[in-house]
């Protein structure tokens, strides 16, 4: 007993091992001896070779705490929870003190799904040691699993307090105040605890996340970065690296992280479904669709990828497709806030003759001007129809032929009998490219409001007027792709008699108080209250020049000539390679010839804008 030891404590696990294995062998029938060679085995981390041991102990000796304890532990590492956690059950029912049972225990349940059972673990572990800081962070894991967030967070404190070097519970308590969206705390907790272990790639790599969150993008990639460096098979950190640069416009390397993390773990199904985004972007369409294939192989119900892929398909013109997985943006998170819970039934293109159907705008000003073309064609099913809309478009649509009644979004409802998304009928009534709905205008207007503007801008002198809008919502996801100052503007001052009106209201709308050198510029828009009044006003130019946003939808549905600016990977419903919209036949197309380049968009629109000028001047007059 003295030999093995003192071998023991000199760290000479072997000779340990020996002497032993002698004393099994002089007395077979000795427990204790067959759980110290388990815990020397056990010590050299020969996990599997020391269970028959520990096996062996507590079946000569069934009261022996820890021993069961020691045979949890080595179940636990070679990968066998169930095995381990009735082994410290037993543990702890013979043995009331076996703190370290209680905590494995709980660590166990934690991990199986189980926090409530854990939680109850924990609390007894610490009524036994009221000071162990790692009992608490690990109380705050599975409350935090629980939901309790809140309580978690009290216990990771209680972790620091007791330990203010424990890395691992500044990081938990990080986690959950970056959860409670308290990012700058959470900043703080991230960086002390790489203070006190700067190798702890998961914390870098959420640190990154919660930069990248705050639009921090330079600084997230270098923690990303940080982290890779650490860990060079974290698939999620290379995700992550990719996703920054993808909205940093880095697209080649972004592209390389994504196809990385998919390397590192095949079913990594957001790295497949932003790949396919980002191919979507540079226009390689069959590449996207392919990496949509493969992530919904993962996952066939994956919403986002099936949205995304639906997008592809609309793109690329493949609306039947296309109409069929653009259904599935109800599931995505995106769409939450459009989701409508009525109790009556969604309607399918089933017979409504004398029915009364609402239908209901879901998404932006312009995506509700571009779709309410195919009210008229549910009017012609027979049924009476009801219009729900933002308050702007009330005026705009009411005189739409056929609408019975039109009511401002959030106010109360009529009765009605089915409904439908606004943005689903191109699917109900199987839209292809052929059969768009394109005869225009589809918008009619209030003679009476378009001579007061008439009256308005009669006065101008000019040979020309063109309409300027230059920006849209900030709040679209994508918007800094497709707005621009209104500064950008500036090569078609050198266009000679066109005079400018400003149709950009809310955001950059002060710019038009400050046009580009030369450029002359009107601004009623103070006295535009709705889109009536833009309408209007529009019905009074000789063109309208918008980047995409509602004004170019509004003069398309207006039948006015219209040059609409997109950038290099537009919205899904301009399509590629065409400079005209199969959507708006007095429209042209201008798209950028690479992604971010305004200024050859706007060469070519001055070159088109002094043509029109001089087209229009030069129009013989015929008198009647």
């Amino acid at each position: 007993h003295f030999l093995e030891m003192i071998c023991c404590q000199l760290g000479d696990f072997d000779d340990a091992i020996i002497y032993l294995k002698k004393e099994i062998g002089l007395k077979p029938s000795n427990a204790d001896a067959y759980h110290k060679l388990g815990t020397v085995l056990l010590a050299k981390g020969l996990f599997s070779e020391s269970i028959k041991y520990f096996r062996k102990a507590v079946t000569l000796k069934p009261v022996f705490p820890d021993a069961y304890y020691n045979l949890g532990v080595a179940l636990q590492n070679t990968g066998q929870p169930d095995g381990a956690i009735l082994n410290y059950q037993k543990a702890v029912q013979i043995g009331p003190g076996q703190v370290e049972a209680y905590n494995n225990l709980g660590i166990l349940l934690t991990a199986k799904g189980h926090p409530e059972e854990a939680i109850t673990y924990f609390q007894k572990a610490i009524r036994i040691n009221p000071n162990y800081a790692d009992i608490y962070n690990n109380l705050g894991l599975a409350l935090k699993d629980k939901g309790d967030i809140d309580e978690a967070i009290i216990n990771y404190k209680k972790a620091i307090n007791l330990n203010p070097a424990f890395a691992d519970a500044y990081y938990n308590l990080g986690f959950a105040l970056h959860g409670k969206k308290q990012l700058d705390e959470a900043i703080n907790l991230y960086k002390k605890a790489l203070q006190i272990n700067p190798d702890l790639a998961e914390v870098q790599n959420n640190l990154g996340n919660i930069l990248a969150e705050k639009g921090q993008l330079d600084e997230a990639i270098t923690y990303f970065q940080k982290a890779i460096a650490l860990n060079p098979n974290f698939a999620d950190a290379y995700y992550n690296l990719g996703f920054s640069l993808h909205i940093n416009k880095c697209f080649d390397d972004a592209i390389k992280c994504y196809q990385k993390a998919i390397e590192l773990n095949p079913a990594h199904i957001d790295a497949y479904n932003n790949l396919g985004a980002i191919l979507k972007d540079k226009g390689q369409l069959n590449d996207a669709i392919t990496c949509y294939d493969k992530a919904l192989k993962i996952d066939p119900c994956h919403a986002g990828v099936h949205f995304n892929l639906g997008l592809v398909y609309l793109l690329s013109g493949n609306f039947k497709e296309g109409w069929k997985e653009y259904e599935w943006r109800w599931r995505t998170t995106d769409f939450i806030s459009y989701q409508r819970n009525f109790s009556k039934p969604l309607w399918d293109n089933s017979d409504i003759s004398e029915k009364t159907i609402l239908i209901y705008t879901e998404q932006g000003l312009g995506d509700a001007i571009h779709f309410i073309r195919y009210a008229p064609l549910v009017v012609k099913q027979g049924a009476r129809v009801i219009i729900e809309c933002q308050r702007q478009l009330v005026s705009l649509f009411e005189n739409i032929e056929g609408i019975h009644q039109m009511v401002v979004r959030d106010e109360q409802l009529p009765e009605f009998d089915v409904h439908c998304p606004l943005l689903s009928l191109p699917s109900v009534f199987g839209t292809t490219i052929d059969t768009i709905p394109a005869e225009i205008p589809y918008i009619m207007m209030d003679s009476l409001l378009v001579q007061k503007w008439k009256d308005r801008v009669k006065d101008d002198n000019s040979k020309f007027r063109a309409g300027l809008a230059w920006a849209g919502n900030p709040l679209k996801k994508g918007d800094s792709n497709r707005s621009f100052p209104l500064e950008t503007f500036a090569p078609l001052a050198e266009s000679d008699g066109v005079i400018f009106y400003s149709l950009q209201k809310g955001n950059w709308s002060e710019q038009a108080q400050n046009p580009p050198e030369g450029m002359t510029l009107v601004d009623y828009t103070d006295e535009i209250n709705d889109f009536s009044d833009t309408a209007a006003l529009i019905e009074n130019l000789d063109l309208v020049i918008s980047v995409d946003t509602a004004v170019a939808h509004l003069a398309g549905a207006l039948a006015k000539p219209v040059w609409t600016l997109l950038p290099f990977a537009p919205d899904w419903r301009w399509m590629l390679n065409r400079e005209d919209s199969p959507w708006y036949p007095t429209m042209r197309l201008f798209r950028q010839p690479s992604p971010g380049d305004w200024e050859s968009v706007m060469e070519k629109l001055k070159e088109e804008l002094i043509t029109s000028v001089m087209s229009k001047i030069n129009k013989p007059f015929h008198s009647t």
